[in-house]
């Protein structure tokens, strides 16, 4: 029994002594990780000075996760407990790993929800690696940018032509102003005014007999003109616009060529996508924010609708990289067929002879060949700078433009203000845009404004080449000019040296592991009739967009099981930079390199590289990630590849397609699915969006003429 007892005695004292070394660890460890949590994070108080008015508030926000990566939406709320009229405190604590850089700003959030910026320079600080201390930050509101400083917001750089202050204003000696604290020193990405003002326009389409090169066809117009009607607005004003479908057999319906729609994709416009087709009879309004500024164009998206004659120009004002005196307005360029684009687009499908010459091209709406029509005229003042807006709505000519006898100082590409340059001749792709500045500094006269069709790089083709041309005559001028061009190599490429005004800077460190090769490829197929169907591939699926039930239909309804032609890729994760890159292969049986014009809904993006070769991987280390051209529509070159990059912070359904009208048609698209639970948290499913479907769907039932193409 002793022994028995002894025994259990031991064991008893054994099993006490691993528990309480058990404990002992246990506790040594809660002991030590208490000792490191406070080494984990350290409180930063943040103490700033700004006067605000009764239900203002002041926050800050900065360029790591903690103070919300520059996203307004997550800026730290700061409270104003200590606040008096003499002492104006606004405080806020925020937690912060040791040893973290960081920039930041503070900004005020209006009565009205609209955000203040304080001025440039960003502020910088460093977390102490100490934590023994929690530090205090003592800031004052800059209410003025030194002259000297340089913004950095959210990676990006810029040196103004003057420096803004709140008094500043746009005129011609100052452009780079705009309204209060706003200038072309302004994040666009992430900041804009909100003007409070509403801008409207009514669209009625219908057929019509037009004449603009004095040969009479058939024309879809709005409000019976061509162009339609220019939209202005000021950068940050709301744009309603209101469609009416007069057209007796066809759909319809407006996109916003460039427009980022910003948490609004339902607005769009893009049939099988963000909506269904606008019915004849039908009538919808259109209303978005116009948060970027410059020169653009909308057009119908229904299949290639717009080539004949529904489209018009876009103006939104803003700051400027460079002054000027007068804005002469926008100057669409495109080319012209006198059969209608959709029997021209019919038979470039399903017969296998390529695409057909252009009979003519208008500039403006307006054009000579053959002795008949007029031409388009612009008045310059004698030593005056103005402001130009060159648009490119073709639906197959690229153009090289140029004025005679006069330099063009490039100031925007896109929606992308640049650092200013000059040149005598400019490539216009289809959808793009570019502003530029003439200096009326020539011999009093007529002179000869040219866009040439870049055939011999395979840009297309066009009868009346060689003969596209509008006149610029300075005040008092009239007549016929008599100047001739200058010589210039054709080509198909991009403009170079678009340096974007903003420094901006692509992160390299994941490409290799992120970037997704797009293949395009032309195939055909042979119906059981015996004729040709031609389409595009995308990584061997050529897209084929649902009318009937759009891609946001399914997104408002949180399924996923659209039809797998509708294309449909799904973007990582919001705040993540995504890579592409566009490849031109050999088809079957057609090898066809030709040039492709790529455009990006919802988003503009950064061009990394471009190459005529076989893209790989071993590229990579090559590309640009150092402020490159930044553009929402880009050449990809003939039988080569187009490297992209852009950010995924706008949820919604946004189309990559080429804006060639006969590529789009046979299919050469995908749609990027961007974080689709978020969508109706920001833009809700519009009142209108079932009844539109539904009238839809009921014509579509008995209409003459049966969708027989992609629908883009």
């Amino acid at each position: 029994m002793l022994s028995s007892y002894v025994l259990s005695g031991i064991a008893t004292l054994a099993s006490f002594v691993s528990a309480s070394a058990v404990v002992h660890r246990d506790a040594h460890e809660r002991v030590f990780a208490r000792q490191s949590s406070s080494c984990i994070q350290v409180s930063v108080t943040f103490n700033e000075l700004k006067s605000t008015a009764w239900g203002e508030s002041v926050s800050v926000v900065g360029s790591i996760a903690q103070l919300g990566n520059w996203d307004t939406s997550k800026a730290i709320f700061m409270t104003a407990t200590g606040y008096t009229a003499s002492n104006p405190q606004w405080v806020a604590t925020v937690n912060i790993p040791p040893g973290t850089s960081f920039q930041y700003k503070y900004i005020k959030f209006n009565t009205d929800g609209s955000v203040q910026w304080e001025f440039d320079p960003n502020h910088s600080y460093t977390v102490p690696n100490s934590c023994t201390t929690n530090p205090s930050i003592k800031d004052t509101w800059q209410s003025s940018t030194p002259a000297s400083t340089t913004s950095t917001t959210s990676t990006k750089a810029a040196t103004s032509t003057a420096t803004p202050t709140p008094t500043c204003t746009n005129s011609p000696t100052t452009r780079n102003c705009w309204q209060g604290t706003f200038s072309i020193d302004t994040d666009f990405d992430t900041n804009w005014p909100t003007t409070g003002r509403t801008v409207s326009y009514d669209f009625d389409i219908r057929n019509t007999t037009m004449s603009p090169d004095g040969h009479a066809r058939q024309v879809l117009a709005i409000n019976n003109q061509y162009p339609g009607p220019t939209i202005y607005a000021n950068w940050g004003d709301m744009i309603s616009v209101t469609v009416h479908n007069n057209l007796p057999n066809n759909g319809t319906s407006i996109h916003w060529h460039g427009l980022r729609q910003w948490h609004k994709g339902s607005q769009d416009g893009v049939p099988g996508v963000n909506e269904c087709p606008l019915a004849p009879g039908q009538s919808k309004t259109y209303i978005f924010q116009a948060t970027q500024y410059g020169t653009s164009w909308y057009h119908s998206h229904f299949s290639s609708q717009y080539g004949d004659g529904v489209l018009g120009p876009i103006v939104i004002y803003g700051p400027a990289t460079a002054n000027y005196d007068l804005d002469v307005g926008p100057l669409p360029i495109t080319d012209w067929y006198y059969p209608t684009v959709a029997q021209t687009a019919a038979r470039t499908m399903h017969v296998n002879a390529g695409p057909p010459k252009a009979d003519s091209a208008l500039i403006n709406g307006s054009m000579v060949i053959q002795g008949s029509g007029s031409y388009s005229r612009t008045t310059l003042q004698p030593g005056k700078r103005h402001r130009l807006r060159l648009i490119n709505t073709a639906v197959d000519n690229h153009f090289m433009v140029s004025l005679d006898n006069h330099v063009m100082q490039v100031i925007t590409n896109d929606f992308v203000p640049i650092v200013p340059y000059n040149t005598t001749h400019l490539f216009l792709g289809i959808g793009q845009r570019y502003d530029v500045i003439i200096t009326a500094n020539q011999a009093s006269s007529n002179y000869w404004f040219r866009a040439e069709v870049q055939v011999a790089a395979g840009c297309g083709d066009n009868w009346n080449n060689g003969n596209l041309n509008a006149i610029f005559s300075y005040a008092g001028q009239s007549g016929t000019p008599t100047t001739s061009g200058t010589s210039y190599t054709q080509r198909c490429t991009d403009e170079t040296g678009l340096t974007p005004y903003w420094n901006s800077y692509v992160p390299d460190g994941q490409v290799a592991s992120q970037v997704t090769q797009l293949n395009t490829w032309l195939n055909q197929t042979t119906n059981t009739d015996g004729s040709l169907t031609l389409y595009w591939n995308v990584n061997g699926s050529s897209m084929n967009a649902d009318w009937a039930k759009p891609t946001y239909s399914y997104i408002y309804s949180s399924t996923s099981n659209w039809p797998s032609r509708a294309n449909v890729l799904t973007l990582p994760t919001e705040a993540k930079w995504t890579y592409w890159v566009l490849q031109s292969q050999a088809g079957n049986p057609y090898n066809v390199a030709v040039p492709h014009p790529i455009h990006l809904h919802g988003h503009d993006f950064y061009i990394l590289g471009t190459g005529f070769d076989t893209w790989n991987t071993g590229k990579i280390a090559g590309l640009d990630y150092t402020n490159p051209t930044r553009r929402d529509t880009a050449m990809m070159p003939a039988g080569g590849w187009l490297a992209i990059a852009f950010q995924t912070d706008n949820p919604g359904a946004w189309m990559l397609h080429c804006h060639i009208a006969w590529h789009a048609d046979e299919g050469l698209a995908v749609q990027f699915l961007e974080a689709p639970s978020q969508v109706a948290g920001f833009d809700p499913k519009p009142s209108n969006f079932d009844s539109q479907c539904a009238a839809w769907n009921s014509y579509a039932s008995t209409a003459a003429y049966k969708k027989g193409d992609s629908g883009i």
